[in-house]
């Protein structure tokens, strides 16, 4: 009984479909409103009783169903040949699909809130991607196919929205759990408290030592759940919307993550045009911050990217690439303009520490930076690290241009040792801890920088940067002998020059540019200090030594009254030098102590020697007077050169 009235039910239907569905639109329209309707009235039953109707009408000897009553137009009834063409399954199955997916587009939730959800959504996507293939492949129902079509842009618009909620807010996918999400958890309290979503001031990261560090941006379960939407989306030729929905969603992370590090963007022009202190600070939060992020930032951001898109290559590259290139690319544009800007001499060593950042993660960046779509990306980095190398050899070059722009103006007092000469030096010295990388950019092929460390021999004193450095040497020394001109007094001169001599040869033999210049470049300066104290000597005590000459035993006797008047000569000699000299300044102790040694040894034995002349000779020795003994003069050459002490 309850068969013979599904059957009548069923006949009903069919009767309105026939009567009122002047369409396939119509009809199709008319049999939903009735499936919704009544459970017993499924699709699958209504094209099935559809479809034997149509048939039963064609059959000879048979009834068809009772026409409807007439309406105009047409006034007669519909025949065999004028019924509603049979329902093929993959309409039945678009159709299907069509109300099981829009089920789950139309909500106004999470699908992957709900695991069963998830897993029948993806299912229904699945039976798409073939039914939408499997037309594409027939080519005999265009219509069928452009429904399919649309359904299955429909599927992947919802799949990019849940896939980009899942990547920017996996806590919202989580299932619930009594006492709400991760209250006792202090792994989960960690998360939220660097996932930096909130509206508090971001705040300043530590500093970082250890970069042997992966970030896990999405727990194991999110990052599964994404991988499967993108391999729907790739499978179903979407995979460069999923690539940069990928991208959209993890750009505010990696955003926020380096706005964290501190770092503040600048132009070009803003980066010319700040003060060295400003700019050096700037570059001091570089450094840290480039490898940060791209030791720990961009490496972990592929390992994400690579597991998200795992077996859908390229889209993980492309993914990748778009996600993290804006803030690398503004990271490395700062490194260039700081290498374009002024090559002035101080700013030689905050290059180079950033140049030896870039050089030294360059061989850790090959893997990770290693597709077609993010080599570009490692030929940038690769391209500021030589471009930093430029500017540290012309940064370095520039040390010539101040050194012969420094003018001979103003004499130093005493003839002590020159500002340019301290500077140098120092400057040089300081250069020398990193003569590693002064070798390398000196001597190396840049465009070949970061495949492998130069290998410095200690010992080679003709390498690029021992010439470079002994030219700067020699424009130094051609610099100091220009200033000496400046002295009135020649013996001064000679001072100033054993000074500065001096000083170059105690920085030489207290660091590294010992090794680069060499013994031979020590010897000519050694014998050059030897030759201005000669000079000196000659200048200064010359016609001391020559008025106190007596002439040897055997040789003419002088007569005592000449022998008195060279002791009076001698006197005022010795008290002018004493006078003037002991403003002069020895600034090396060891040096002060040799020349006054030699003073001594030149002018105490003919002193002596007078001495004794005039005391042996009867008329002298009525007239002698001895103003200074043999000890006081002793001791006027011992006060010579104290200047610096007063």
């Amino acid at each position: 009984m309850a068969e013979d009235g599904e059957e009548k039910l069923l006949a009903t239907v069919q009767h309105i479909v026939q009567t009122l569905g002047r369409t396939d639109t119509m009809t199709e329209d008319i049999l939903k409103v009735f499936s919704n309707y009544d459970g017993r009235l499924s699709l699958d039953k209504l094209y099935a009783t559809r479809a034997a109707a149509a048939a039963a009408a064609g059959a000879p000897g048979e009834r068809s169903m009772p026409a409807s009553p007439p309406m105009p137009p047409p006034p007669a009834a519909p025949s065999a040949a004028g019924a509603m063409p049979p329902v093929t399954s993959l309409e039945r199955t678009v159709r299907t699909l069509d109300r099981q997916i829009s089920q789950f587009v139309t909500m106004d939730r999470l699908i992957w809130a709900d695991s069963a959800d998830a897993d029948a959504f993806l299912e229904a996507v699945d039976d798409l991607i073939g039914t939408v293939e499997e037309l594409d492949g027939a080519g005999t129902n265009r219509g069928l196919l452009d429904r399919a079509d649309e359904l299955l842009s429909r599927c992947m618009a919802r799949l990019e929205d849940e896939f980009r909620a899942l990547i920017e807010r996996p806590d919202d996918a989580a299932p619930q759990v009594p006492g709400g999400f991760g209250s006792e958890s202090e792994d989960e309290e960690d998360y939220d408290a660097d996932d930096g979503f909130g509206d508090e001031p971001i705040p300043i990261a530590k500093p970082v030592s250890d970069f042997d560090v992966v970030i896990d941006a999405l727990p194991p379960g999110s990052v599964s759940d994404v991988h499967q939407i993108a391999r729907r989306m790739v499978d179903a030729g979407f995979g460069r919307e999923c690539a940069e929905a990928y991208a959209a969603a993890r750009r505010g992370f990696i955003d926020e993550s380096v706005a964290r590090l501190g770092i503040r963007s600048r132009t070009v022009d803003e980066v010319h045009s700040l003060p060295w202190e400003e700019l050096e600070f700037d570059i001091a939060r570089w450094i840290p911050s480039f490898k940060m992020v791209f030791r720990i930032l961009i490496p972990s951001e592929r390992r994400l990217c690579d597991r998200v898109f795992d077996g859908l290559a390229p889209y993980g590259d492309l993914a990748f690439v778009a996600a993290v290139r804006t803030q690398a690319l503004q990271l490395i544009s700062f490194g260039d303009a700081v290498a374009a800007a002024s090559r002035a001499p101080e700013r030689l060593f905050r290059v180079i520490d950033m140049y030896e950042a870039v050089r030294d993660l360059l061989p850790e960046l090959d893997p990770v930076l290693s597709d077609p779509y993010s080599a570009a990306l490692r030929a940038e980095v690769s391209t500021v690290c030589n471009t930093l190398g430029s500017s540290i050899k012309g940064i370095f070059m520039e040390l010539e241009n101040l050194i012969r722009r420094d003018p001979a103006r103003v004499a130093v007092p005493g003839g002590g040792i020159h500002p340019i000469t301290r500077y140098v030096m120092n400057y040089l010295r300081a250069a020398c801890g990193s003569r590693q990388t002064l070798e390398e950019v000196m001597e190396c092929d840049l465009g070949a920088v970061g495949a492998a460390a130069i290998a410095v021999d200690p010992d080679r004193p003709t390498s690029s940067l021992a010439v470079h450095i002994a030219w700067i040497m020699d424009v130094l020394h051609k610099n100091l002998e220009t200033k000496s001109k400046i002295y009135r007094d020649p013996p001064l001169a000679s001072i100033f020059l054993m000074n500065n001599g001096k000083y170059i040869i105690h920085k030489v033999n207290d660091s590294e540019l010992g090794i680069l210049l060499g013994d031979e470049w020590m010897k000519q300066m050694m014998s050059r200090v030897r030759r201005w104290g000669m000079e000196y000597q000659r200048g200064a005590w010359a016609k001391v030594i020559s008025v106190l000459q007596t002439g040897g035993p055997g040789v003419g006797s002088i007569p005592a009254k000449a022998m008195l008047q060279k002791m009076r000569m001698f006197n005022s000699y010795l008290e002018e030098i004493c006078e003037v000299q002991s403003d002069w300044v020895i600034a090396d102790e060891q040096l002060r102590a040799d020349v006054k040694a030699a003073i001594a040894d030149s002018v105490m034995p003919a002193y002596t020697g007078l001495i004794a002349r005039l005391k042996s000779s009867p008329e002298a020795a009525r007239e002698l007077l001895i103003k200074y003994t043999v000890e006081d003069v002793e001791a006027h050459i011992q006060r010579l050169f104290e200047g610096a002490a007063k």
